[in-house]
């Protein structure tokens, strides 16, 4: 099924993302996340792919195990800085074999370990490269990547959504957007994304602050700007991890119900492989089963 179908049905599509552990760690330990977040029914699950191609083969086997063996459909994220053509192909045809059809097409993080590596050098460049590969296959259901703030390598929030618009135009069924801790960025993002006409489902990604250290991290990777009701939960809590934790899953909660009041197409919760704090923040803004 293309995970497009879902988002024409009326009603809030809960959809979770997942990473795989790293290669030292047993891949079983992933599917202790899953079994419990299976009972949240959620529409989709989304596996993340690490820089480079670094977890390619275990994010091909768990898209495939969360679709054949849980039943619930998957979402397999490609990145394609560093691939070739060829690689990228071939990965494609491996998910087909499995019967994964969805993926989020993306570029990836550029190496910051490799002072010789230069983008231009590169077979992709951009990720509306590897959508219309992709698409070219005409198998795949397609989703990309949004950032409500911008992306951080461009200047100019207009131009990015130009750069946004070239993405859906070469055939994306939906997008989901960078993390965001003020509701408001990206309710103004739509109107701007709907100006230029992008038509496309847009997403809200929400991830939970269940630390203050996390928050750091978070600016630190992404950029996203940090408004003063969490600054201040941070401040008050950072030195009380379980607070802290409650405080974040409160302050979630209270996103993603807003969101849902206003009739978004979904959400789409970065799990961050804790089953119990995301099914608290589902429970709370009773978004569960929700197919």
């Amino acid at each position: 099924m293309k995970i497009k179908q879902v988002y024409k049905g009326g009603k809030p599509v809960l959809s979770l993302e997942i990473f795989p552990p790293k290669e030292n760690y047993p891949l079983e330990t992933v599917f202790e996340t899953v079994d419990e977040l299976k009972k949240l029914s959620p529409s989709y699950i989304s596996v993340t792919y690490g820089a480079g191609g670094s977890t390619r083969e275990r994010t091909v086997e768990i898209a495939s195990r969360i679709k054949n063996e849980y039943g619930i459909e998957s979402l397999a994220h490609l990145t394609c800085v560093r691939h070739t053509r060829a690689e990228v192909d071939k990965i494609l045809d491996e998910l087909a074999h499995e019967g994964v059809y969805n993926i989020l097409a993306l570029r990836g993080d550029l190496p910051d370990d490799d002072p010789e590596f230069d983008i231009h050098k590169q077979e992709y460049r951009y990720a509306y490269e590897l959508i219309q590969d992709a698409r070219s296959k005409d198998d795949f259901g397609i989703a990309a990547a949004a950032h409500p703030e911008g992306h951080p390598e461009c200047k100019r929030l207009n131009e990015d959504l130009i750069n946004l618009k070239h993405k859906v135009d070469n055939g994306v069924d939906f997008l989901i957007t960078q993390l965001f801790f003020d509701n408001r960025i990206y309710y103004d993002f739509i109107d701007k994304a709907l100006r230029i006409n992008i038509n496309c489902p847009i997403i809200p990604g929400i991830m939970p602050v269940l630390n203050a250290r996390q928050i750091k991290r978070i600016i630190y990777l992404c950029g996203a700007s940090i408004p003063s009701k969490l600054l201040n939960l941070v401040d008050k809590y950072e030195h009380n991890p379980a607070d802290m934790e409650k405080a974040g899953i409160d302050y979630a909660s209270q996103q993603v119900l807003d969101l849902i009041e206003s009739r978004v197409p979904g959400v789409h919760l970065y799990t961050m492989n804790k089953p119990a704090q995301i099914t608290r923040i589902v429970t709370n803004v009773n978004l569960a089963g929700h197919k």
